[in-house]
């Protein structure tokens, strides 16, 4: 133990800015992580919410390292300042410049993805949490770095925008050429619809009657929240729904009378309100006789007694 401290006191003699340099450095470094360690504590005794948790956790992981780099690069190059400063200026410049465009050319994707992440962060066209959809790719985004973001898919073999439990990591710059969609931003229902043909013998006036009476005790909540919603989106984007209430649509099709649900629905919710609204209609048609089913049919043709044979069986007159 005595030759260590003897060591450190003759390093500090011979080399006493070095040695100084040092000292500052590791006592930021702790310092700045006891002060993030005890701003995510203070951050998680305050809220159960995992998604404000995992926003304020990385949040916070920035700002240290940003405040970490600027404060050991004030201690690391303070003794430029006694250099002739206009001739380092030139030069920097020269430098960078050159840096700049050399990594603009051999650094595109990364560069463009540091340019998409500044643009999820300040413009936030989706955040943790939200479903969207980045060209053909649809999921729940699980997480935001600096030049990926990364989604829960949905969709593709499973039905109903339900999970398929892999992972996917999308550059940030796809944002830039990509269509971007997003289910749940700022107006958090989708419109859905849900097609029933019954029979050109039904009584399609009572079914239509009926669908209504089901739709509307399943999405009364619904209707309520999402009213709430289109006056919070109606103050940033130009969204003019006039009608919120759920409507039947009536048209004909080749096997019967089509009636067309078009309901409001949470995007998470979309196969679950389905599922309900279905075992009402089979459990509600089931009591009525004068309500059928159409499916697509065949007829049969005999050819024997209908056809040309039978015609040529008749006798000349």
């Amino acid at each position: 133990m005595s030759d260590f401290f003897s060591n450190v006191v003759d390093f500090y003699s011979k080399s006493p800015l070095l040695a100084k340099n040092l000292a500052e450095t590791v006592l930021i470094i702790v310092l700045l992580l006891v002060i993030r360690s005890l701003s995510v504590r203070l951050v998680y005794r305050n809220t159960e919410d995992r998604k404000i948790r995992l926003k304020w956790r990385k949040n916070l992981g920035y700002v240290t390292i940003l405040v970490g780099l600027l404060s050991l690069g004030q201690i690391w190059f303070a003794e430029l300042e006694s250099l002739a400063v206009k001739e380092l200026t030139k030069i920097a410049a020269t430098f960078f410049g050159l840096l700049s465009a050399g990594l603009a050319i051999a650094l595109k994707d990364p560069v463009s993805d540091l340019a998409g992440w500044l643009f999820i962060i300040l413009r936030k066209p989706f955040e943790v949490g939200d479903r969207v959809q980045v060209g053909e790719v649809r999921g729940d985004i699980i997480d935001i770095r600096p030049f990926k973001f990364t989604l829960l898919e949905i969709g593709n073999w499973v039905d109903a925008d339900q999970s398929t439990g892999r992972v996917i990591h999308i550059p940030n710059h796809s944002i830039f050429v990509e269509k971007l969609f997003n289910y749940t931003s700022d107006f958090q229902f989708i419109w859905n619809e849900i097609a029933i043909v019954l029979t050109f013998e039904s009584d399609w006036k009572k079914a239509k009657k009926i669908l209504l009476d089901i739709v509307i005790h399943r999405t009364k909540e619904m209707i309520e929240q999402a009213q709430l919603e289109l006056d919070k989106a109606s103050k940033s984007y130009l969204i003019e729904y006039r009608y919120l209430n759920p409507v039947i649509y009536t048209d004909v099709q080749d096997s019967g009378i089509r009636l067309t649900i078009r309901h409001l629905t949470h995007p998470r919710k979309r196969r679950n309100t389905s599922e309900q609204m279905w075992e009402d209609i089979l459990d509600t048609f089931e009591e009525h006789v004068d309500i059928d089913f159409a499916y697509p049919t065949m007829r049969y043709f005999d050819h024997s007694s209908e056809g040309k044979v039978a015609l040529h069986d008749k006798p000349d007159l």
